[in-house]
């Protein structure tokens, strides 16, 4: 019998968390073609979405799947996100939260540099590990509505990709 990953049990317990703390549940999600997500606000093949209670109707965390359905610009959609997709969840308010090494797949995904940064140099699959994020970095993950560079909180022209901080 095949051992169930730890992952989806990690991903259930950071949600709770989060929750009880009154913190906004968000995952980093890699879409590739079994990731289903309005393509319309997906970046560099990832894509950020709001999995709390208010954001979502029907939310199914499983071993291989998390499902529910949110609205996207008004319009309501399915999401289906495989296990083995999800980059990272945090909550939106402090960053907290768990970075996971992603499996590459088949597909018409290309790796993201958050890949990189997260995987191990070594053979062996990588541990989860804990990451710490700003809220401006969250806010700038999370930002799909518009092209080109944002200020940052502090004005400034950042524009450049969100990345989560390893803590070791």
């Amino acid at each position: 019998m095949q051992e169930i990953s730890t992952k989806p049990y990690l991903l259930r317990a950071l949600y709770e968390w989060c929750t009880d703390n009154g913190y906004t549940p968000h995952i980093a999600v890699r879409v590739d073609n079994q990731t289903r997500v309005p393509r319309q606000f997906v970046r560099d093949n990832e894509i950020v979405l709001n999995i709390s209670f208010e954001a979502t109707s029907q939310l199914q965390m499983g071993n291989e799947w998390i499902e529910f359905s949110a609205r996207f610009s008004g319009k309501s959609h399915k999401i289906e996100v495989p296990i083995a997709n999800i980059l990272a969840i945090y909550a939106r308010e402090n960053g907290q939260g768990m970075a996971f090494p992603v499996e590459s797949a088949g597909g018409e995904a290309q790796d993201s540099g958050a890949d990189a940064e997260l995987a191990d140099e070594t053979e062996a699959p990588a541990a989860p590990r804990a990451v710490e994020t700003s809220a401006a970095d969250a806010a700038a993950k999370a930002e799909t509505a518009t092209d080109g560079p944002q200020p940052d909180d502090d004005g400034s022209k950042g524009g450049g990709r969100a990345r989560l901080k390893i803590v070791k």
